[in-house]
């Protein structure tokens, strides 16, 4: 899935085995963050954009 933000563009996946969203910056996907929700997951990518 593509959610797109004011601010950037990332992609969501969810990690199955760790119940965890992996979010990725659309335009780097060596820029990642992780979190137990969306909503963490995207803070935390933002934190280190």
């Amino acid at each position: 899935m593509t959610f797109y933000n004011t601010d950037m563009q990332y992609r969501v996946t969810l990690d199955t085995k760790l119940n965890l969203f992996i979010v990725f910056d659309k335009k780097n996907a060596n820029h990642f963050a992780t979190g137990i929700t969306i909503e963490q997951a995207v803070q935390e990518l933002n934190k280190t954009a």
